[in-house]
């Protein structure tokens, strides 16, 4: 897989190879760096913030996305010396379902991630939980080889607990809305360990939802209380984070702010379908233009601890800014946290206990990546929470062909820079 492809991480391992992103990448990153250093737009503060030039080059990449086939993009960038600048593009037909804002609400996808691992070190913080419990202390008999799976393998995929999305069958084609299966945590997770284990406890890394849906009924247990319950009380309310919750088992996501979302329809998402997908696999909702659906419907509930936050790119920002600040958590958790193993071959970024440290070319962020059916977003901060960013995408195989695919990537690298108050490095001729 290219280094820092936009590509879902469920699928991480099998993703469209896009060699075109590096060469428009490299176009971007010219044009950048002879704008980066015009004179800053001032805020009301009287601060600088995002340059005219910078913001001029987000949107027209953001419209790049969108004529490259993406039903719409929302890009935040805070720099931390003035407002966020937001930037919003739709396509008509899109605008007519819901007119993107920065207060609208997202799926997050896997980004739940960061928030389920914080709950679980603000546990550990408390003693209610050591990273090197056992599983089966948790979950007795729930998890095979439970004894040699810890707390902390769950947190950094290193388990090698079987990956239930999109690998299991049963539980795609409730993901994709063939089917309106309630699933509970523990009827995901006893799909999960049905299957045979990649590889012994702790030797390899290799991302698992599986293991995540593990760690939401550990921190259960440990508690007493419902998930979505400890988000809200441990994170959500005291950061005032009016827009974010955890979707728990059956109930459903019917907010007038969650902003719709779309998927190819069968006859456009077949040539798009990552290695690994079963054939035939399809998405159900309405049809919308351009040979997409609306699947808004779709029922999330296969995610829970793994995907099923919903949230704003305003309120992610807020949480990732006091994560990284230490607000949430301890300085020895933190510290744990951002203690990362090698991803796959090849790969630069490393994962840490719920936290990734992605490799880009204006250096290394923190954060983490989602997708959801018919969301992609893309969440990061530098070391200190100072500076935020968020790339959110309603589609997830709408970006998945090349074109779009390069433009996204090219987008979410300057909107990276552009945080970070750096020029995209130029990249030289003919590499």
């Amino acid at each position: 897989m290219p280094r820092n492809t936009p590509c879902p991480r469920s699928t991480r391992q099998a993703c469209l190879t896009l060699a075109l992103a590096t060469a428009l990448t490299g176009t971007l990153m010219a044009c950048t760096a002879a704008t980066a250093a015009q004179d800053p737009v001032r805020t009301s503060a009287g601060r600088p913030g995002v340059t005219a030039a910078q913001k001029a080059q987000l949107t027209t990449l953001a419209q790049q996305v969108v004529d490259a086939g993406a039903p719409g993009v929302l890009v935040r960038v805070d720099n931390g010396r003035g407002q966020p600048t937001v930037i919003a593009r739709q396509t008509p037909w899109a605008r007519t379902d819901h007119a993107l804002t920065v207060s609208d609400e997202f799926r997050m996808g896997s980004n739940t991630k960061t928030m389920i691992a914080t709950v679980v070190l603000q546990l550990v913080a408390e003693h209610r939980l050591k990273l090197t419990d056992p599983v089966e202390k948790w979950l007795p008999g729930l998890v095979p080889d439970g004894s040699a799976i810890t707390v902390r393998m769950l947190l950094d995929h290193t388990s090698g607990l079987y990956n239930i999305i999109p690998d299991d069958a049963d539980v795609l084609r409730t993901f994709t809305g063939q089917d309106n299966r309630q699933w509970t945590p523990e009827e995901l997770l006893a799909v999960g360990v049905g299957h045979d284990p990649l590889f012994p406890p702790g030797t390899k890394y290799s991302y698992s939802n599986t293991g995540y849906i593990a760690l939401g009924l550990v921190a259960e247990k440990a508690t007493g209380h419902r998930l979505s319950d400890l988000v809200q009380e441990r994170i959500a309310g005291p950061l005032h984070l009016e827009n974010s919750y955890l979707v728990n088992g059956s109930d459903r996501t019917d907010s007038p702010r969650l902003a719709h979302d779309y998927e190819p329809d069968p006859k456009h998402l077949a040539p798009v379908l990552w290695p690994g997908i079963p054939a035939g696999t399809v998405f159900v909702g309405p049809a919308r233009p351009a040979g997409y659906l609306d699947v808004t419907g779709v029922n999330e509930n296969t995610e829970w601890a793994a995907g099923s936050m919903v949230s704003s790119a305003a309120d992610w920002a807020r949480f990732d800014t006091a994560l990284m600040s230490g607000k949430l958590l301890p300085a020895a958790q933190l510290k744990e946290m951002k203690t990362t193993v090698a991803e796959e071959s090849g790969n630069p970024n490393r994962y840490g206990l719920g936290l990734e440290k992605r490799a880009t070319p204006c250096g290394p962020v923190w954060g983490h990546d989602g997708q959801a059916p018919g969301y992609s977003s893309w969440d990061y901060t530098d070391s200190t929470g100072r500076r935020t960013v968020s790339v959110f995408v309603p589609t997830i195989f709408g970006i998945a062909a090349p074109r779009p695919a390069a433009v996204t990537e090219a987008l979410l690298n300057t909107a990276v820079c552009t945080m970070l108050d750096k020029p995209l490095p130029a990249t030289p001729t003919g590499s």
